[in-house]
C-alpha cells in the first residue's frame, strides 16, 4: 500500500495513535517528575519516550517518519510535559506510571500493526512492528532514567503487546473492519496488561 492507505484504516487508529504518543509522553515526563528533574529534561523524556516506538517502525517500513511533517505529535509531547509539571506530586505516585504505560502499550502496539500492514508488511513482521512501536519508547525512557527495563519486570508487558498486535493483524486480514478490529485489538491488550498488574501475572521464567 502506498502512504495514503494508511488514512483508509479509519479514525479510530489516528486516535489511538496520539493516545499512544499521549501517554507515553506523559509517562516519560512523570519519570523525570520522579527524579526531580527541570521542565527542560521533562520535555525531553516525554518527547523520546512519546516518539521513539514509532520512529524506529517507520524508518523499518519504509514510511515518512511521522512526527517530522507535522507538528501536532510533538505539540501533545510539550502538553504531556507541561501537564506533568503542573499536577501535584499526589496524582502520578504510586503505580500512575504502570497504568500509564499499559494505555500507550495497547493503543500503539494496535497502530503499529496496523501501519505495518498499511506499507505492505507481511503479517508477522506486522506483529513485530506493533511490538516494536509499543515497547521502544519505554526502553528508551528506562534506560536513560537508570531504571531497571520494562522488559525485566515479571508481569506480562511484552505479551500484552503482542496479543493486541496480533489480534490487529488477524481481524484485518479476516476482512473485519479497521476501526472495529483496533478498537477490540486494543481493549484486549490493555485487559490483559491490567490483569497482570492486579493479580502479578506473568510468564513461566527460565530455572534449568
Amino acid at each position: 500500500m502506498t502512504a495514503p492507505a494508511i488514512l483508509q484504516l479509519g479514525p479510530v487508529l489516528a486516535y489511538l495513535d496520539w493516545a499512544g504518543v499521549f501517554v507515553f509522553a506523559l509517562s516519560g515526563a512523570l519519570l523525570a517528575a520522579e527524579k526531580k528533574q527541570t521542565l527542560v529534561t521533562f520535555v525531553f523524556f516525554a518527547v523520546i519516550t512519546g516518539v521513539g516506538g514509532g520512529t524506529v517502525r517507520d524508518l523499518l517500513i519504509g514510511a515518512p517518519v511521522f512526527w517530522i511533517h507535522q507538528n501536532v505529535t510533538l505539540i501533545i509531547c510539550f502538553a504531556a510535559a507541561i501537564i506533568a509539571w503542573l499536577l501535584p506530586a499526589r496524582t502520578w505516585r504510586g503505580t500512575a506510571l504502570l497504568w500509564l504505560d499499559a494505555i500507550g502499550l495497547a493503543a500503539y502496539a494496535t497502530y503499529g500493526a496496523a501501519k505495518g500492514m498499511a506499507y505492505g508488511v507481511a503479517p508477522l513482521p506486522a506483529m513485530g512492528m506493533g511490538v516494536l512501536t509499543a515497547c521502544t519508547g519505554g526502553i528508551v525512557r528506562d534506560v536513560l532514567a537508570g531504571e531497571p527495563s520494562i522488559l525485566m519486570r515479571p508481569e506480562l508487558y511484552v505479551t500484552a503487546a503482542a496479543l493486541s498486535a496480533a489480534l490487529m493483524v488477524a481481524l484485518l486480514l479476516l476482512g473485519v473492519p479497521a476501526t472495529l478490529a483496533g478498537a477490540i485489538a486494543a481493549l484486549a491488550g490493555f485487559a490483559l496488561r491490567a490483569a497482570a498488574l492486579r493479580r502479578g501475572w506473568s510468564l513461566p521464567a527460565y530455572r534449568r
